[in-house]
């Protein structure tokens, strides 16, 4: 009875929590990719304080999200994993609306804190879909969701980016934190938990949930390295935005029609890359996306106008797009469905880990060098993931081979 409802209502459950990632990820879009203005705009204009607080408000959030997202995960497994999605909703919906309110950089990285700790709306997202989606359906399904992280980011930047040069950034806040809501009550009225969570005696050992952790630490390393590089240019692109236009005014409409045009390349993204992920392997693909994402890296440093910057971060985002989906089906390939939860909150963490060194480090080559020199380190930082997943790949056959011996 239950593997029948089960059969009949995942695409139902899909269809619904990738309405409520797309509004989810167009709120954050609708406001965050404009802070550095909303920086400028509290009373920040020393050029070195702008990329320190650039940095580190973008830093803020992954260090309390790599804090949270196993506890919450764990959550998940326990109590259900559409309680977590709700929590994350409703969260990102307070917090937003907070941050529209501030008056001190400082409260703001405060509430970006707060985010990380009680929001993380994709890494429920993609819990609930792992359990949720028939195993040989979660390509499909988790390069879906991928595409409605995009699809909403490019609308919500675009939109976000006209919104705040005409009515101000804090206006953009508010209807950020609109969006959100509304993504949560679309995951309250529209989703069911079809898997029941284990209760009492049916819990596997306490010790099992760290016996596949280990086993799954391979991939949890290599993507912490993908977020890592994935993110590295992103807190200094609306600069770099703002150098080529040459001064403040449109610069946001300017800013989202560029993070626009890289989640179109997303969206198609994670449909094409996630689809090939369920008959190719895994690692075949990501290497091919890690090698032309870094050779596109190169014309974005070198942009003297908004032409091949446009062109070469379409191309760069299609490649760089399919690492994330294409990594999250291998890993829930490789993990019990009573364990999802858990591993893909430690996921959670290691792509937070990733979010957070970047930023850092790229705030320190921005400021040593210039913000264009990021793109060239970053190209190389692309070309780094080939050996890595070529090791993560021997890692686990070695592994396997073991067990099996």
């Amino acid at each position: 009875m239950l593997h029948a409802l089960f059969r009949m209502h995942w695409r139902r459950n899909l269809i619904f929590i990738w309405l409520s990632q797309f509004l989810s990820i167009m709120g954050f879009a609708f406001a965050l990719p404009f802070a550095p203005f909303y920086i400028q705009d509290l009373g920040v204009s020393d050029p070195v304080k702008i990329k320190l607080w650039v940095s580190i408000f973008a830093a803020a959030t992954p260090l309390s999200l790599a804090v949270f997202s196993p506890m919450w995960g764990a959550l998940g497994d326990r109590y259900g994993r559409r309680l977590m999605m709700l929590r994350a909703n409703f969260a990102a919906a307070l917090v937003l609306f907070m941050m529209g309110h501030v008056h001190s950089v400082v409260v703001l990285v405060g509430l970006r804190v707060m985010q990380g700790a009680f929001t993380g709306t994709m890494t429920a997202a993609q819990a609930m879909v792992a359990v949720h989606t028939p195993e040989n359906r979660s390509g499909m399904a988790l390069g879906t969701l991928s595409a409605a992280v995009f699809s909403g980011a490019m609308v919500g930047s675009a939109c976000g980016g006209w919104f705040a040069d005409r009515f101000g950034y804090r206006g953009a806040f508010f209807i950020a934190a609109a969006l959100t809501l509304l993504a949560g009550i679309v995951v309250l009225f529209g989703t069911r938990e079809l898997v029941r969570p284990l209760t009492g005696d049916e819990r596997p050992a306490r010790g099992a949930g760290w016996a596949q952790l280990r086993a799954c630490l391979p991939v949890l390393l290599l993507i912490a390295a993908i977020a890592y590089v994935r993110q590295f240019d992103m807190p200094m692109l609306p600069l770099l935005v703002q150098e080529i236009h040459g001064s403040m005014d449109g610069v946001s409409s300017w800013t989202g029609s560029l993070f626009a045009v890289g989640s179109v390349a997303g969206l198609l993204s994670g449909i094409v890359l996630g689809r090939a992920a369920d008959h190719a392997a895994a690692p075949k693909i990501g290497m091919f996306c890690a090698l032309f994402a870094a050779v596109l890296m190169v014309p974005q440093g070198l942009a003297a106008s908004f032409g091949p910057l446009f062109a070469a971060r379409f191309g760069m985002i299609f490649c760089s797009g399919g690492l994330d989906p294409v990594f999250q089906v291998w890993l829930a390939k490789i993990t019990p469905e009573n364990h999802r939860g858990l591993i893909f909150g430690w996921a959670g963490t290691a792509k937070s880990l990733g979010w957070i060194l970047a930023p850092l480090t790229s705030g320190v080559v921005a400021t040593g060098f210039g913000v264009r020199s990021v793109y060239f380190a970053s190209s190389v930082l692309f070309l780094m993931l080939i050996p890595l997943i070529h090791c993560a790949v021997r890692w686990i056959d070695k592994a396997g081979a073991r067990r099996t011996a």
